[in-house]
């Protein structure tokens, strides 16, 4: 992929009419809602679009996402590095009604005065991948040896149980004992 900036809007009808394909990056940074999920919001996503007409004569664009990422694992609080990916394939829409009119394999991109905002829409992508809960590998997470103990500890028996403790209402139990005789 190339490392040159991805634009921000084109002209995407045109695009599709020339099958032209574009290759860049976008900074995470640039990307607010997105960057606002992210531990470190370092790096860029590398980004594949391929414009173009499919066999009923619709403007469609697919497109291929790589964004490598630091999110905080839900276990242990701390960092974790992975990498989303993404593949899609977008039907270009002018309206609500053409959206309706895609069948089920095309998801709709709306696009305002015939232009597209590209980094919109690898930042929506971006969001329909992104963990809802991040978390190591078991085997990778700093948590795992304490979880290991506290499942161990669930796992104790009734002989494995500590002394039942008195009961802080006894006393009040033994007054009434004596107010009764």
């Amino acid at each position: 992929m190339s490392n040159a900036e991805l634009p921000r809007t084109v002209e995407p009808n045109k695009l599709a009419e020339k099958e032209a394909s574009l290759d860049g990056v976008i900074a995470l940074r640039s990307l607010s809602r997105f960057a606002a999920l992210l531990l470190e919001p370092e790096g860029d996503v590398d980004v594949h679009l391929q414009f173009g007409m499919d066999a009923e004569r619709r403007r469609v664009v697919e497109g291929q996402l790589d964004a490598p990422v630091v999110l905080e694992c839900q276990r242990c609080m701390s960092a974790m590095r992975t990498s989303l990916m993404s593949s899609f394939r977008l039907g270009l829409v002018i309206s609500d009604e053409q959206a309706r009119q895609l069948p089920r394999d095309l998801e709709p991109f709306l696009i305002h005065d015939f232009e597209a905002d590209l980094w919109q829409m690898v930042e929506d992508e971006l969001l329909l991948v992104i963990p809802p809960y991040p978390l190591h590998e078991l085997e990778d997470c700093p948590a795992a040896g304490t979880l290991e103990a506290l499942d161990a500890g669930q796992d104790k028996g009734p002989a494995d149980e500590p002394e039942q403790r008195e009961n802080p209402f006894s006393v009040l139990a033994e007054l009434k004992k004596k107010d009764d005789h």
